[in-house]
């Protein structure tokens, strides 16, 4: 026998041992939109997201899913298609959510179904995002490294995506590896999240290889239940009703919406209606992204896509809100709850004659980033600025490098600083975000009645050998114990779920910094916004030749502040 024919036998064998030819088979059964036959707005539709904690897997499991689904051609350099943004491919996270539509054709259907994803951050900072995205969906896929286990985000947006209603699918990826232990994994879903996973059977795959991703398609269309009044002849009601959940602005196009059509259709040329605002528009272009943007003649009920109007002011997007069609009055949809920061810092220019450039760059960003809030400032060090407010201290730092990055601006930004509340003798309440602001100790005496500082409840996630550590870590940025539960699982490797009330101060520091060193990398935590807690704060005052600097005012704990004077650390 040859050495060529033998060459050949092993081939074959290894390839009907390996996982990769089934998903490359599952190709042939799908097409593309620009290769239907059958109009796309007469498809069947499935919308849903994939969430999960950070690293665990999410984007590269939508890689394989555009790829199963023939919306991307299978290469072996695809990686992170829809993250588009550069910080995001820089970091290697997502911080802004995606839409994208895609044929799924299965054997037991005569017609394809248009699934649309939504993809999700994936960190607590981008909580506003995925709370967003998911309130569109009608299922989500809850991805958990199967090496890691339960994760703090891993709560975290399971509670939101109950919260919404959703049918959640759990997936336990990255199986292939020699730690994978997915028995503990299930193990641990029944455990902390409480789910039933006889009747929510988890998957098991490999986003990497594309082990069992086709398994994932076939479980979102049976587990997921079409949405009411899908028929052909049931699909356009006189009432248009359609949600807009983002929206960016596009230095050709303009400001671009992104919308689920709930009810009714929309079609280029008609003249819609913001049901908030009270103006109307006319539907200048409409489409899907497949992934890139695709125009096309209609979005009916169950379909995402994006609209361009006649809308020429940025401020007038508004999320949550809902289009319907000019002179016809309908039920608006339920539209979000505002974000509200939790971290304040100043951004200047470092040449001070790029301010107007400056605030035209923080502006556009705005509309692409609505949970940030935006207020000028003057600081007599630095100059005009703005003061802008993020949901934690990784959404400040992904705001400034795209300033850096996508308009090329040098800036300058303040310490990160919470709002305390104030209450004054006469009972009036003050919010106060600047630490120039804070009234010094001779006001505080006179006419301050009671210092606040806002708190969370924060869920810390750890390895049981890491218990004490943690505990130690909490005691040091004076959190308070709520809870604390071991997991039932019968594993070497156990986890400890704690809960703690911690001053929000205290974590927008260097709390995750000290949290990763003390647990070798193996802890998470995730916080949501508690009460408001009474606290001894006091205002540090640094003087250069003899005169304050307010840009480098800081407020702290009073227990902190001498320390921080001794060391530069708290």
């Amino acid at each position: 026998m040859s050495s060529m024919p033998f060459f050949c036998m092993i081939l074959r064998a290894l390839r009907r041992a390996s996982c990769v030819p089934r998903v490359r088979a599952l190709h042939h059964s799908c097409v593309s939109l620009k290769q239907a036959t059958i109009p796309y707005d007469e498809l069947e539709t499935r919308t849903f997201s994939i969430i999960a904690h950070i690293d665990h897997g999410k984007s590269t499991l939508a890689d394989r899913l555009l790829e199963c689904t023939n919306t991307i051609p299978s290469h072996a350099s695809n990686k992170q298609v829809l993250d588009k943004l550069k910080v995001e491919r820089d970091r290697g996270i997502t911080v802004k959510s995606q839409a994208v539509s895609m044929l799924y054709k299965t054997p037991e259907r005569a017609t394809p179904l248009l699934l649309n994803l939504i993809d999700t951050p994936g960190h607590v900072d981008f909580a506003y995002e995925v709370r967003r995205s998911l309130s569109v969906c009608q299922s989500a896929l809850l991805v958990v490294d199967a090496t890691q286990g339960i994760q703090a985000q891993t709560i975290s947006v399971y509670r939101i995506a109950e919260q919404c209603g959703l049918t959640v699918i759990p997936v336990l990826n990255k199986v292939d590896l020699p730690a994978s232990n997915p028995e503990q994994c299930a193990e641990q879903l029944r455990d902390i999240l409480g789910m039933d996973t006889a009747v929510h059977m988890p998957l098991h795959v490999s986003a990497k290889t594309g082990q069992g991703v086709d398994r994932v398609l076939e479980a979102l269309v049976e587990r997921t239940p079409p949405l009411p009044g899908m028929q052909r002849q049931d699909r356009e009601p006189p009432g248009l009703r359609a949600l807009v959940f983002d929206s960016w602005y596009d230095k050709y196009r303009g400001v671009i919406a992104l919308v689920s059509v709930m009810d009714g259709a929309v079609r280029k040329g008609d003249m819609i209606e913001a049901y908030h605002s009270g103006k109307r528009y006319e539907v200048l272009d409409l489409g899907i992204n497949h992934p890139e943007p695709m125009s096309v003649p209609i979005l009916r009920k169950g379909q995402v896509g994006w609209l361009i109007t006649t809308m020429k002011d940025t401020e007038e997007a508004s999320i949550g809100d809902t289009f319907h069609r000019a002179h016809e009055p309908v039920e608006p949809l339920p539209g979000f709850r505002p974000a509200l920061p939790t971290v304040f810092a100043g951004i200047f220019p470092t040449d001070k004659s790029e301010f107007l450039k400056l605030e035209d760059a923080i502006q556009r960003l705005c509309i692409n980033d609505r949970s940030v809030s935006i207020q000028k400032e003057t600081m007599t060090a630095l100059g005009q600025g703005y003061r802008l407010g993020f949901l934690g201290t990784l959404h400040l730092d992904v705001f400034r490098q795209r300033l850096e990055d996508e308009y090329d601006h040098e800036i300058l930004v303040t310490t990160p600083t919470v709002p305390f509340r104030i209450t004054y003798n006469d009972e009036t309440q003050v919010l106060c975000s600047n630490p120039a602001d804070f009234p010094d100790e001779g006001t505080k005496k006179l006419h301050v009645a009671c210092l606040e500082e806002p708190s969370v409840k924060g869920s810390l996630v750890c390895p049981e050998e890491y218990t004490g550590a943690m505990m130690e870590l909490c005691a040091e940025h004076r959190g308070e114990q709520l809870d604390i539960e071991f997991s039932r699982a019968a594993q070497a490797q156990s986890q400890v779920y704690m809960q703690y009330r911690l001053p929000l101060a205290e974590i927008v520091t260097d709390f995750f910094d000290k949290l990763k060193s003390r647990s070798s990398g193996f802890a998470s935590f995730d916080y949501e916004e508690d009460e408001y807690i009474s606290s001894d704060l006091v205002k540090l005052t640094f003087l250069v030749a003899g005169a304050p600097v307010d840009a480098l005012d800081m407020v702290l704990h009073r227990s902190k502040a001498s320390l921080y004077v001794r060391t530069g650390k708290m």
